[in-house]
């Protein structure tokens, strides 16, 4: 059996349900790529979340949760004396989102502690998802180890694959956001920037300039998101591709866009499919998911 497996922080997420209500659930950048994944992927795949969660009351409705949604536990550590972080999604007018975090308890922050667990919980895997947040969230040291780790299960023939999803305030200072986007990158054969956070961050001033960058550092492909603009991707063997925008009318929550994103195109890509259909399965995906809210959407918005 093949095997997909993410690694990152899940969180306990409050996102509006109206009236001054909120709805609680679970999420986090990496494992929503994981959920989609799941309901992507062929049964002949199976798809795990590796994270460190406390042994509270808490941590044990996230991993039923995990697990009644098809998502394997198996990598998961468990802490005696951490929990989970919680964030709470604001939404403006324009669907667009801010988050209120509350992690300084997370357990996921010492997700490479022990490389013993690591290795084993990347060992075997066919392909591998990790992002700028999953490293954003650990001391600087710990950001090595945990390349170091993804670096070997590379060299034993797993793909990698890095969204360069930016958090600011994660980070301890700017020049630590981009070394840690960098290091993200030079472990990866996949690296999926957003062009907006690329402009402000490095100041692009084109998606070319963009690839160019992570082309650099070793990748074999990337494709830099646009927002609701094109997308424009690179393949080390089949050169550059620019797929059009897809429109959406209305625009309810971008939450999870760029997850659900990442996991259109590598379950494409895992199941064979061209770089060009991977992209807009991708695309028709992250479109559905912002006319929604929260960000794990109802199957039923998640196209065939």
């Amino acid at each position: 059996m093949a095997q997909f497996l993410a690694l990152g922080e899940c969180m306990v997420e409050l996102s509006g349900a109206g009236e001054g209500l909120f709805r609680r659930g679970f999420a986090g950048d990496t494992f929503n790529t994981a959920w989609y994944a799941r309901r992507l992927l062929p049964a002949d795949w199976s798809v795990g979340y590796a994270t460190c969660v406390g042994k509270d009351a808490i941590s044990d409705e996230m991993l039923a949760f995990m697990e009644g949604e098809g998502v394997d536990t198996a990598p998961v550590r468990r802490l005696d004396d951490a929990t989970v972080g919680l964030y709470m999604i604001s939404l403006n007018a324009a669907g667009e989102r801010s988050f209120s975090y509350w992690r300084g308890q997370s357990a996921a922050k010492r997700m490479a502690e022990d490389l013993k667990w690591l290795d084993s919980a990347l060992k075997g895997r066919d392909m591998i998802h990790f992002s700028a947040i999953t490293l954003a969230i650990l001391p600087p040291k710990s950001r090595e180890f945990f390349c170091g780790a993804l670096a070997r299960a590379r060299s034993k023939g797993a793909i990698v694959s890095f969204d360069t999803n930016l958090r600011p305030a994660l980070w301890e200072s700017v020049e630590a956001m981009k070394a840690g986007l960098m290091m993200g990158a030079r472990t990866a054969d996949i690296v999926l920037p957003s062009f907006d956070e690329e402009e402000t961050l490095f100041g692009d001033t084109s998606p070319a300039q963009t690839l160019e960058r992570y082309r650099g550092q070793g990748a074999d492909m990337v494709a830099v998101k646009q927002g609701g603009g094109d997308l424009v991707l690179w393949q080390k063997d089949s050169g550059d591709l620019v797929v059009p925008a897809r429109p959406v009318e209305t625009v309810v929550d971008s939450t999870a866009a760029g997850d659900s994103f990442a996991a259109g195109l590598l379950a494409g890509l895992a199941m064979g499919q061209s770089l060009r259909d991977a992209a807009e399965q991708a695309m028709g995906l992250a479109s559905r998911v912002i006319q929604s809210r929260g960000a794990l959407v109802p199957e039923a918005a998640i196209p065939a």
